[in-house]
Parts: C-alpha cells; sequence; structure tokens
C-alpha cells in the first residue's frame, strides 16, 4: 500500500503542511462491484467529517497523514481499527514471450523510432523500454521489450526478445493482527498513521489512536440522537 498513488498524493500535501487523508477500496477482481465504491465513500463519512471539523479548528493530527484502507465487502464493515502498514509486496517473476509476437512495446517504440534509438545508445549491449500493462486474474503483466547488441562490433546486429513482468498476489500469511492488510481481510477499516517518509512512529500512534475514538464517538452519538429525540417525543 505504500507505493498507491493515493498515498503519494497525500503525501505531497502533507510536506506542503496540508493536512491529508488517502483512502483505498480493496478492490477485488470479479468480486468488486460499482456500487462498492460508494458504500466505501459512505463508510469513511464519520472520518472525513471529523477531519474536516478538526481542520476547521486548526485541530486535526500533525506531522502525519491518515492512510484509510475499506475492506473489499464496504457494507459489512465490522468497524474501524489503528493499524500499522504491513510493508506487504507481490511477487514478480519475468517470463519471455514469443519475439514474434505483436506487442504494445514494439507498437510504441515503431511510432517512437528516435527514442528507440536514444534508448539503444544508452548502453553498450542492452536497454529497455518499458510498455503496456495488463491485467488477468490475480496476474498484472507488463511487457518489456530488450534490444541488444550480439556479435563483434563490425558485424553488429540487433537482437530482440519480449519479457512479461508478472505480478502475483501472494497469500497473507505470517501478519500481524495489527497490520493494514489483517484488519481489510478481517472486515475492518483501517487507519494508518503515516510520517512524510511513510513510517509509523511511535508518537503519533497514541494520538492517532485518540482521534479515531473521538470520530467514531461522535458518530455513534450522531446515530443515537434521532432515536434518543423519538423517544422523547413519544413519551
Amino acid at each position: 500500500m505504500f507505493h498507491s498513488s493515493a498515498i503519494a498524493a497525500a503525501r505531497e500535501a502533507l510536506v506542503y503542511g496540508v493536512p491529508s487523508i488517502a483512502i483505498s477500496l480493496n478492490w477485488k477482481k470479479d468480486e468488486t462491484k460499482d456500487s462498492d465504491f460508494k458504500d466505501a465513500a459512505q463508510a469513511c463519512l464519520p472520518l472525513i467529517n471529523a477531519a474536516l471539523d478538526d481542520i476547521e479548528k486548526g485541530t486535526f493530527l500533525r506531522g502525519c497523514l491518515l492512510n484509510i484502507g475499506v475492506p473489499s465487502a464496504p457494507s459489512a464493515i465490522k468497524g474501524f481499527k489503528l493499524t500499522k502498514q504491513s510493508g506487504y509486496s507481490p511477487a514478480q517473476s519475468w517470463q519471455a514471450v514469443s519475439a514474434s509476437r505483436p506487442s504494445s512495446a514494439t507498437h510504441f517504440m515503431g511510432m517512437h523510432q528516435s527514442l528507440g534509438i536514444q534508448l539503444a545508445q544508452l548502453g553498450k549491449d542492452a536497454s529497455a523500454a518499458a510498455a503496456a500493462r495488463r491485467v488477468s486474474g490475480q496476474r498484472k503483466a507488463v511487457e518489456v521489450e530488450s534490444v541488444a547488441t550480439a556479435g563483434k562490433q563490425e558485424t553488429r546486429e540487433v537482437v530482440k526478445k519480449l519479457f512479461r513482468a508478472e505480478f502475483v498476489e501472494r497469500q497473507h500469511q505470517g501478519l500481524d493482527e495489527d497490520t493494514d492488510l489483517r484488519a481489510l481481510e478481517n472486515g475492518f477499516v483501517s487507519v494508518t498513521p503515516l510520517n512524510v517518509h511513510g513510517q509509523v512512529e511511535p508518537e503519533i500512534q497514541a494520538p492517532a489512536s485518540d482521534w479515531l475514538s473521538a470520530a467514531v464517538s461522535l458518530e455513534k452519538e450522531k446515530e443515537a440522537a434521532p432515536a434518543t429525540a423519538e423517544a422523547h417525543s413519544a413519551a
């Protein structure tokens, strides 16, 4: 989660002293529906409203951003948990593909020949051009065209090979119970305070925990208020 664009944007805001939160839905292929995004936003409203109120008062958490993760079934969340960053990353492997097979990389390099020449000149033996990314199941494939020279300088020829980088989702085994991914798997909204370097500092945990408790308590009070007023009216 550390490498997500949502966190990158929140960190950029934090660098300039702007209070920031990052909200992400634990999207799963063939499971997540369009309506889940609305449910995820609805689930985060207590935190968003609390943050806006505190920002207006000048009492919002300082020196950190809040990375909020919503489980894949946001309409059935169990609650909120203050968490730590898991440090999880997908497994990566490289697979060779047929050189005769047209690829997005080949198309890209064909339309940008001058760029291809510049890339080829960057090294004596090889250079690579990043190409298209495709997602299939739980695998994210990135095709890369490698352009290299073979043989002696006098008989130089261009040899092209295509490789595909596959990012495979690992099983989340051995994760601590207080990590964000574990909380998401268990159906909780994870709230992870991070400093500008993307780290969780001990001195941030306590005030973040107090803030989260206050935000959740305030929301419960708001929900209970109409019921209390109705009970008084009935009496």
